[in-house]
């Protein structure tokens, strides 16, 4: 019998622990053999739980029972996840979790122990939720060489916009109706400035590349400057603005990575992917493009891949060798974002001007400003670009690159 523990209690460890004794039957028939979740760690009390059994709060009787051979981490934040699932893998317990913040700052280090004691660190829960992008990079596509990954990454931001693009609604307004839904924290920095999004494509980057890159690596960029007149814009051109999370594979053998509102063309299937439903695209040499489309979080999405993750750490005696990345001592192998090739939206004061270039012009019912996209540019010259624009007295209200993948 393979015993299991989950370190933490709340939304995500709660919804574990459910889904195993719903599908118990049928976990362990794909497990190959009975399992129990012997412990559930937190330092609150559950009076109510029908597991309150189960609930220890010092984690020493965990790491120190030798029954214990996989654990599910669903603490969240950096520590004291970061020390616990260390002692585990030391202690050649197979880990799975659904911590992205662990994952994008210490998945090389964690990846290393793992491999050094037999056992394994899964986190297909870290990134997209319910949808499975993880095991199929390395394993599904492992065939490929991995050209570009671009996606929506982060439920929060895409309801929002959503909520912008469908209902006319500000950002200020979307954003309360979000919190007051339960999709946004009462403190929604880490969805709103990018921070999730980025912890998210440093994993995928990761994994797609072998060499692990470090959020602070990633230019990161939110969506608290989107403008109603920026959707309708995007609109009026044949798109819509998302948040989106980018790595793309260099000739010169870097990357180039970024978290930033994009505008995304209609015939881009990314651009229709609403609420808070998440979308990943993956461009590899053999398949070409292909995208992974699901809920991006809850509590039940989120715990089904923590589950899939434990099955197979229970499936597996030792380590899965394709789920791995090396380290990086420096951020040499991430090309500098002002150097990215891209097409550009600019929404500036209206008014005639040969300053613009050869530009596509956007048509909108719109008597103050107008908006243009401008030929593949350097995002360096962009810059500029708005530059010499505001010396001549042009106020560029918004300038956004737009995601270039049919």
């Amino acid at each position: 019998m393979a015993k299991v523990a989950v370190l933490g209690y709340g939304v995500v460890g709660s919804g574990v622990v459910d889904l195993f004794y719903k599908n118990k039957h049928q976990i362990e028939k794909k497990a190959g053999e009975e399992v129990e979740i012997k412990y559930i760690l937190d330092i609150r009390d559950f009076p109510d739980s029908p597991y309150k059994d189960k609930l220890v709060k010092d984690f020493n009787i965990i790491v120190n029972d030798d029954d214990i051979k996989v654990v599910a981490e669903c603490m969240g934040g950096l520590e004291p996840a970061y020390s616990f699932v260390k002692a585990c893998l030391e202690k050649g317990k197979s880990v799975s979790t659904s911590n992205k913040e662990l994952v994008a700052e210490k998945g090389a280090e964690l990846l290393a122990i793992a491999k050094k004691m037999d056992c394994n660190f899964f986190f297909e829960a870290s990134v997209g939720g319910a949808i499975p992008i993880i095991r199929p990079l390395h394993r599904c596509l492992g065939a490929n060489e991995i050209k570009e990954i671009s996606g929506i990454l982060n439920g929060t931001t895409n309801f929002i916009l959503t909520k912008m693009i469908n209902e006319q609604m500000s950002f200020e307004d979307a954003l309360n109706l979000a919190q007051s839904l339960g999709y946004a924290e009462k403190d929604p920095t880490d969805d709103v400035d990018g921070n999730d999004a980025c912890r998210k494509i440093c994993i995928l980057a990761s994994l797609a590349f072998g060499k692990h890159v470090y959020p602070k690596s990633v230019y990161t960029k939110g969506i608290r400057d989107i403008a109603l007149k920026d959707v309708e814009f995007a609109k009026a051109w044949g798109g819509s603005i998302k948040l989106i999370g980018s790595v793309k594979k260099l000739d010169s053998g870097k990357i180039h990575i970024s978290v930033e509102p994009k505008l995304v063309p209609y015939s881009n299937l990314i651009s229709r992917v609403d609420d808070v439903f998440n979308a990943v695209m993956v461009v590899g040499d053999a398949v070409d493009k292909t995208m992974f489309y699901g809920r991006g979080a809850g509590k039940f999405p989120t715990a089904s891949a923590v589950v899939a993750d434990l099955i197979e750490s229970i499936k597996h005696d030792r380590m899965v060798f394709s789920q791995y990345w090396g380290e990086s001592t420096d951020s040499n192998y991430v090309e500098e974002y002002c150097k990215a090739q891209s097409r550009m939206y600019f929404r500036v004061d209206k008014m005639n001007s040969d300053l613009f270039g050869d530009v596509e012009y956007i048509s909108a019912d719109d008597n103050d400003e107008i908006a243009f996209v401008t030929h593949i540019m350097c995002i360096k010259d962009a810059v500029k670009l708005k530059i010499k624009l505001e010396e001549n007295g042009i106020k560029v209200k918004s300038m956004i690159s737009v995601l270039d993948i049919d």
